[in-house]
Order: structure tokens, then sequence, then C-alpha cells
């Protein structure tokens, strides 16, 4: 087999799962709200989710029990004939049981199915076949399409794993809407991964240290003001009390809007240019907290306080970048 003729039978491959996918994504209705509803309402409650598959299903199983587990709705896969032999156990009222089979009637699923039913789960087939028996057992039904296979035997199952786990994929991702998951709580839940890694971090160690940090008194000019700024390479200066605690800050923004129309400025007290009360963080806060700080309130630079509410560094919004914080 020449090599032009390898690459057209890869792509007839690719087009037949990509033409799964388009079907699958046009067929999308009610059925599919209503299953991640009620997911939804089962997750609230405390409960979790079980899937269970054999053969090649299994393993989109697991695929999806780790995608859902990532966005805090805990799964578990339970084999359906492991399940006859003592691992029904983890089946709690309430739970909600996802099925995968493409030709719906799965033998060792249909055995199983009406057992587990038995503690009153709330159960969804996963299916390709509407007039299955496994569609009909099932309180809810996500389906998807799979005309062929992409199999030159029709034979391995290819185009139906493909749609069977991005209808998967699609559930956890609108669960993850649904239920408001945050990059902070992604996180939190891969604290190694490389999000993790970036989040997790205090903003003491990303912030710019007080050796950096520019800071004057209340009452300084803004002459003196930006020429700290300048010695300090900051966009910003802290204005502090008598007392050390923090009271405004004074930006590159503020002043450039001040400048146009107060030809004095550089003799103009500072206290009467600057944010009173602005937006702070506490040492020991999470960059998370710091980017949702950011995003939430649109600034371009973050003072980190102490437990007394003084200055000990800054965060500059340039910062995160080379963090890889965003």
């Amino acid at each position: 087999m020449e090599n032009p003729q390898i690459i057209a039978k890869g792509q007839r491959c690719l087009d037949i799962e990509i033409a799964a996918l388009e079907a699958t994504r046009n067929s999308l209705g009610e059925g599919f709200a209503k299953v991640a509803l009620a997911i939804k309402q089962t997750l609230a409650q405390g409960n979790k989710l079980i899937l269970s598959g054999v053969g090649k299903n299994a393993h989109i199983c697991n695929k999806l029990v780790g995608t859902l587990n990532s966005i805090g709705a805990p799964s578990c896969f339970l084999d359906p004939v492991q399940a006859l032999h003592g691992d029904m156990g983890l089946c709690r009222s309430g739970d909600a049981l996802l099925a995968l089979s493409n030709s719906g009637e799965t033998a060792e699923l249909l055995r199983f199915l009406p057992l587990a039913k038995r503690f009153d789960l709330k159960t969804v087939a996963v299916t390709s076949k509407a007039d299955s028996s496994l569609y009909e057992i099932c309180d809810y039904q996500l389906l998807y399409v799979a005309e062929r296979e992409a199999c030159p035997l029709e034979l391995a199952p290819t185009a139906s794993t493909t749609a069977s786990l991005a209808i998967g994929d699609a559930l956890a991702m609108v669960l993850l809407e649904l239920n408001a998951v945050s990059r902070e709580d992604f996180a939190k839940y891969h604290p190694a991964g490389s999000l993790g890694q970036t989040l997790a971090p205090r903003v003491d160690q990303i912030m710019r240290p007080a050796e950096r940090l520019a800071v004057m008194p209340l009452d300084a000019s803004c002459r003196q003001c930006l020429a700290t700024m300048s010695e300090k390479s900051s966009g910003c200066i802290a204005l502090i009390q008598p007392d050390g605690t923090l009271a405004g800050i004074l930006t590159d923004g503020d002043i450039r809007r001040y400048i146009l129309t107060h030809p004095n400025f550089l003799e103009t007290q500072a206290s009467q240019v600057m944010t009173p009360k602005p937006i702070a963080i506490a040492s020991g806060a999470y960059a998370a907290q710091a980017l949702k700080t950011f995003e939430q309130h649109s600034i371009d630079d973050l003072i980190v306080v102490d437990s007394q509410n003084r200055p000990i560094g800054v965060i500059d919004g340039q910062d995160l970048t080379k963090l890889r914080v965003v």
C-alpha cells in the first residue's frame, strides 16, 4: 500500500467519526437537557454518579469518571458483572447510574440494571438505539448517533465510542457551567496539574515584595509619589496612614486622568487624587483568589496587606502573564 492510500484510509476513518459527531450534535434535544438537570439535582443532594459498561464502553466510562471528578461531580465506575458479586454495595439511594451500551442490548447491563433500580437510583441509558431494551428500562435517555463504524470490517467500535465519549464530555461541560465551577475550583481538584501549580501558590510567592513596593505617607505630594514610583518601576503607589495601614492607592491611570485638568498636579497632595480604601488582598491568600479579584474588578494592580492592613507587597497585572497565572 502506497503512502497516499494509507493517508486516504486514515482520512476516511476520521471522516466517518466526524460525521457521527456532527449527527450527534444535531440530534441533541430535550432529552439531553432533562438528563443534565436530573444529574445536577443528584449532585446538589449530595449523591454521586455511577457509570457502568462493558468492553470498550468500560474504558469510556473510566475516562468520563475522571472528567466528572475533575469538575467536582463525584463519580465512580461499576463493573456490571462485579456488581452482581458484591460491588453493588457502593450504590446509595438517590445516586444516578449512567449505563453505556451502543446496541442497548448488552446482556450484562440488562441483567444488572433491574437489580440496581432496587436501590432507588436514577438510571440513564447512554446508547445509539432508541428501540433498545436499555432505552426502555431506564428513567432517562442520552442518545448519540453512529450510523456506521469507521472499521472497514464494520466490527471494531470506533465512531460509536467516539460519539458516546463526546456526548459524555458534553454532559460534563454543561454540568460544569450549571454548577458554576471556577478556575479556582478546577485548580483545587487538580493540585498536581499545571493549572493547580499555577493557582495554588500563595500571593506572597508571586507578589513584588516590600523592597519593590512604592509606599508614601498620606500627606505626600504627587511629585514625591511619582519620584518613588519611578524609583521602584511601579505603576502604582500605596499611600499609608501614620500607623502604617493602607489608606489609598495612586495609579498611573489616576495620574493621567487628573493631570489633564489640573496644571499644578505635581504639587497636589496625593490624597486628593488617590483611590481611597482600595481593593487589597490579604497575605496568605491563594494566587487563584488574586486572579479572581483582578477579573471581578478589572484592576491593574493589587496591594497585598498583612493582618493589620499594612501594605507588604503588590501584584502587578502584567506579572500574571509572566507567572503563567493567565
